[in-house]
């Protein structure tokens, strides 16, 4: 007895694996076998949709929301210079200045 109707095929064009538990990938909505469902085995062109990345303040270790398309060091920064919550005087103790050290004597 055949079940003609069960399953769907691969969407991966090298694939085409008749698979009977398919998985429709949550980026392109496109239906992959298990060899091909993650984002990186199937090419997916949408997966920029699902792989955000929040910056981190390096200061006071807060999340920094950013729109899609803008530039995550810039917000940064501009989180720095208004929002920050650190220490100012504590920041500069971390921070040195660029060229050689000086040692005192």
């Amino acid at each position: 007895m055949e079940f003609p109707n069960l399953g769907e095929h691969c969407s991966e064009n090298s694939c085409k694996q008749l698979d009977f538990l398919p998985m429709r990938c949550d980026a392109c909505e496109e239906i992959f076998c298990k060899d091909h469902i993650t984002y990186a085995n199937h090419k997916c062109m949408s997966s920029y949709k699902k792989d955000i990345q929040v910056p981190v303040c390096p200061l006071c270790n807060t999340p920094i929301p950013i729109k899609r398309g803008e530039m995550p060091d810039i917000k940064v920064g501009e989180h720095i210079d208004r929002d920050c919550q650190s220490d100012p005087a504590q920041n500069k103790r971390k921070l040195r200045p660029c060229g050689p050290l000086q040692h005192r004597m």
